[in-house]
């Protein structure tokens, strides 16, 4: 696949609701031509100790930033019609969904194709299909795991290699 965007989310709490960052990497003709991070002001505001560890986000560091209809307004032209890809889509593309509900938004279908599931249909012997080790097997060092904009990176990369 030469032209997608690779998105990434990252959770306040259990809500899918909740997203408190998100990274998105534009590929087109196999080449990165935009990136955008922003953190998010979850619904409902509230961090469960579980996430910061995983991520390292707070509520200090969500309380002036904008929800979640105000920074996609700023994705969206971005995305244009390019498929959406992430790695383990079920997690993002639900936090997606949950979110054009919570602000009463039309979800316009977006495409979505997964990473994790390709990687394990296609990549055999790997010790396990995690995006910091698939994301290696094709030469990616992931440094800030569980960074929304280093995440959505690492599946763009994937992404280019078996889409």
């Amino acid at each position: 696949m030469d032209n997608f965007a690779a998105i990434d989310f990252e959770t306040a709490n259990g809500q899918r609701t909740s997203v408190c960052s998100v990274g998105l990497i534009v590929v087109r003709d196999n080449i990165v031509v935009d990136q955008f991070y922003s953190l998010i002001h979850p619904e409902p505001d509230y961090y469960s100790y579980q996430n910061i560890q995983v991520h390292g986000i707070t509520a200090d560091d969500t309380r002036n930033s904008p929800n979640f209809k105000e920074v996609w307004q700023l994705i969206e032209p971005k995305i244009g019609g390019l498929p959406l890809v992430a790695h383990n889509k079920a997690f993002d593309e639900s936090c997606l969904k949950a979110s054009f509900i919570m602000y009463g938004m039309d979800y316009p279908d977006y495409e979505f194709y997964c990473t994790y599931q390709t990687a394990r249909k296609q990549i055999k012997g790997l010790p396990n299909y995690q995006l910091q080790t698939v994301s290696a097997y094709f030469g990616y060092d992931l440094k800030q795991h569980h960074h929304a904009l280093a995440d959505a990176a690492a599946c763009a990369v994937i992404a280019s290699n078996i889409l």
